[in-house]
Parts: structure tokens; sequence; C-alpha cells
């Protein structure tokens, strides 16, 4: 579980190697990541966007950037939590990401909150601790 705390939003990511959904005969890797999101501000928040960098064990990256997070902009009221899970494929048995999210504040100023790197780790590939 890897977490991070920023102007008091608390952002936790627990990714999983979906083993079922993976070909490693065919490159094909699969993992879900669950991440919550606590609105532990004095603000009500509204999560606008997102943007992935995610870089797999070859050293390719890709950026991601899209309106909210699995088709919604969730409000978050102060003490409020949203929770979802998603999906990234790669071609190789590791990678990491990391990213963010702009959320944006009733009096319509926006935020940046970090989402913490995560790895990516599946039974066929070879940790290294860097």
């Amino acid at each position: 579980m890897y977490t991070k705390t920023t102007n008091d939003i608390k952002v936790t990511v627990s990714p999983h190697y979906l083993d079922e959904q993976s070909e490693p005969s065919q490159d094909c890797y699969v993992w879900a990541y669950t991440i919550q999101v606590e609105n532990h501000s004095k603000d009500t928040l509204t999560l606008l966007n997102r943007h992935w960098h995610i870089i797999d064990g070859m050293g390719r990256s890709q950026e991601i950037s899209g309106s909210g997070v699995v088709g919604e902009q969730p409000v978050l009221r102060p003490g409020d939590a949203f929770r979802y899970t998603s999906g990234v494929p790669l071609t190789t048995p590791s990678g990491i990401m990391v990213g963010q999210y702009e959320m944006s504040a009733a009096d319509g100023s926006k935020i940046e909150v970090p989402v913490p790197a995560f790895s990516l780790d599946s039974p066929f590939g070879i940790t290294r601790f860097n």
C-alpha cells in the first residue's frame, strides 16, 4: 500500500496483479489498482482531472490524462472519502505509475494533489530495489 497526504488530501493506492487477465506468453501483464481519496481539509473539493505517468520495465513511458476518474468527477465534502478501482496493462512484467489529480474548491481555486508512485510487480518480474 502506498500513501501520500498533500494539503489535507490523503491518497492511498493498493495495486494487485491480475493473473487471470494476464497472458505472459503474449507479453500482456495486467494490474488493478484501488485508490482511496480522503478529504481531511475544511473545503468541499471536486476531482476534475487525472494525469498518469506510466513507466514499464523497459523504461518506456506513457502519459495519460483525462476528466475525472472511472467516469466520475466526485465531490468530496470535508471528511468524505471516494474509493475506486481501475486497471492498467503493460507489455512487461513490471512497471511504475505516478500521477496527480486536479481538484477545485467551492471558491474556484485549483489544487494539485499528487498520487504516490506505486510499483506494478508480477510474479514474472525481477524485483529490483532502487
